[in-house]
């Protein structure tokens, strides 16, 4: 019986997870020999299925939707950001068989911020953060982390915006959504968390010229690799990240506790996820 280490990543549905393509290439490119694959795990089963991992062969496991808060409930252990999140994307078990989780996507998309505008930080006193969601909860952290001294949020829906801002504290300001555009003359960084703007989603309507001409302006999703918002950031001549980066540099931290080597994410492993986004 091989003894190389497996992961999975854990959803339901969980077909369109792109995580095999990523962790598959760096097995293969690393030369390790070792396993990632999909579970489709249904809600009412998460926990068990979580709670017997190494019984399923698995050393750890991604979560993605809807699995993230349950996987916080259900590891023995989480770290700070996973619990300034509240919700796990990351699981392993430790050497004394522990179920340890994290939350990497706040990491994710810092260090995607920082590669792709690596001056994103000069000037940076006021950023604005479209949605109210998980992937918003991740955002917030990794500016407060950050040190961003003002953070505006605003969301369709404002109940939850005010929710958020209340978790997070005194930096976090909400602006009602039809007073986002007025607001946006101050902020040098622009973030959607929303699904607007997605293949397949109504388009995000925002005055992308109402921000300063430093601005950086980014979006977490990938499909279309470059949103209508970007497009129009691009357009006016402002610095712009997209979101495919998130999700790249948020498997590395899992991967190395998997498979023991700190992956690189590259030119080429960037290449290899988006053939399988149907772009160039």
């Amino acid at each position: 019986m091989s003894t190389a280490p497996r992961a999975c990543v854990i959803g339901w549905p969980v077909e369109h997870s792109r995580s095999p393509v990523i962790h598959g290439y760096w097995l293969e490119h690393y030369g390790i020999e070792g396993a990632y694959v999909k579970e489709a795990v249904s809600p009412e089963d998460i926990a068990a299925f979580l709670g017997a991992l190494s019984e399923h062969g698995y050393v750890g496991a991604n979560v993605t939707l809807p699995h993230k808060e349950a996987a916080l409930r259900a590891v023995e252990e989480a770290d700070e950001a996973a619990r300034a999140i509240g919700a796990v994307n990351t699981v392993w078990l430790d050497q004394s068989g522990t179920l340890k989780g994290s939350n990497t996507d706040a990491y994710g998309f810092m260090t995607n911020l920082d590669a792709g505008a690596p001056h994103w930080r000069e000037g940076c006193d006021v950023a604005m953060v479209l949605g109210a969601g998980g992937a918003a909860q991740a955002v917030l952290h990794g500016l407060i982390e950050a040190g961003i001294p003002r953070i505006l949020l605003t969301n369709r829906t404002a109940a939850k915006a005010d929710t958020l801002a209340r978790a997070f504290g005194d930096r976090v300001e909400v602006v009602p959504w039809d007073a986002k555009d007025t607001a946006l003359t101050a902020c040098r960084l622009l973030v959607n968390t929303t699904s607007l703007g997605m293949t397949g989603q109504p388009p995000l309507e925002i005055m992308v010229s109402a921000l300063p001409a430093k601005a950086v302006v980014t979006d977490i999703v990938y499909v279309p690799l470059e949103t209508p918002l970007l497009a129009a950031a691009r357009a006016r001549g402002l610095a712009t990240v997209d979101g495919l980066g998130m999700l790249l540099h948020q498997a590395v931290p899992g991967f190395e506790r998997w498979f023991g080597v700190r992956p690189e994410v590259t030119a080429d492993l960037r290449a290899r996820v988006v053939a399988t986004l149907g772009e160039t």
